[in-house]
């Protein structure tokens, strides 16, 4: 029988949000899920559930200002990549280890997830026993088919001078993301243009601690996926000098739905068989 509950966290800083879970009778496996920029971890309840009848226990992390966080971003209130990384998910690791002691741990994500999974797994080595990538990869500029590519430096720009101007980025009104933190989207700018991970404030060089990340990667990348092509996915397992990778691609027939960036939120089991497989 699969039990869905909230366990309640806190950062340091006193960021409060709940990780979602959804567990089943006798977990082989439990797995720690990074949502999209913008996404709730609600949101993936059917992923969950799909895993969970497979055996799998997921725990679905919250970011800051979305869902159940108790914080929003304004110009009083913002963070990046640094308090992600250092301040919530390794509460939210530790409780799932907690709950899962005798079984493998997973870490994973979905878009941005996905890339601060790779992160986070890179700077807790040991912490975990595979990583899993959906519709996932660098968004550095480079790794995008043309002429896409040619317009994404002077967005990224763009996106980081309005956070930075207004305190906050409208996603919404954008059609990408949520209400994001001005830190947190001059910091995925950065990696846009740049191509190398790092976090202000942190005084640790991620791109070596990707380079020694050596754990199994299972990727799933979609046919019509614009935002995570599959140049932009190499580009971010390439990193993983020494991990085990590999990658299914799914067009919409296999898929059952359109083979974009979210529809298979609502249609996981194709997703869910490949990580698996």
């Amino acid at each position: 029988m699969t039990t869905q509950t909230e366990i309640p966290l806190s950062a340091d800083d006193g960021h409060r949000w709940n990780l979602l879970a959804v567990v089943p009778g006798q977990p082989r496996a439990a797995l720690l899920w990074l949502p999209a920029l913008g996404v709730a971890a609600k949101h993936y309840l059917p992923f969950a559930q799909a895993l969970a009848g497979r055996g799998i226990a997921v725990y679905l992390h919250e970011w800051r200002g979305n869902g159940s966080s108790s914080l929003r971003p304004d110009k009083a209130h913002d963070w990046g990549y640094r308090e992600i990384l250092t301040l919530d998910l390794p509460h939210s690791s530790e409780a799932l280890m907690q709950a899962q002691p005798g079984v493998a741990h997973y870490i994973g994500g979905h878009s941005l997830g996905g890339q601060l999974a790779c992160c986070h797994a890179a700077l807790h080595a040991s912490a975990f026993q595979q990583l899993w990538l959906v519709a996932s990869g660098t968004p550095y500029w480079r790794t995008f088919p043309a002429p896409r590519r040619w317009l994404l430096p002077p967005t990224y720009q763009f996106m980081a001078w309005l956070a930075k101007f207004r305190g906050r980025l409208n996603g919404r009104r954008l059609g990408f993301g949520g209400m994001e933190a001005r830190s947190l989207i001059r910091d995925w700018a950065r990696v846009g243009l740049s191509g190398r991970y790092a976090a202000a404030g942190l005084d640790v060089d991620i791109e070596a601690a990707l380079s020694r990340l050596a754990i199994p990667t299972h990727s799933v990348l979609f046919a019509k996926d614009w935002l995570a092509p599959r140049d932009s996915l190499v580009g971010l397992t390439s990193k993983l000098a020494r991990a085990q990778s590999k990658t299914i691609g799914l067009n919409a027939a296999q898929l059952g739905t359109r083979a974009d960036h979210l529809a298979w939120m609502k249609q996981p089991d194709s997703v869910v068989d490949c990580l698996l497989e």
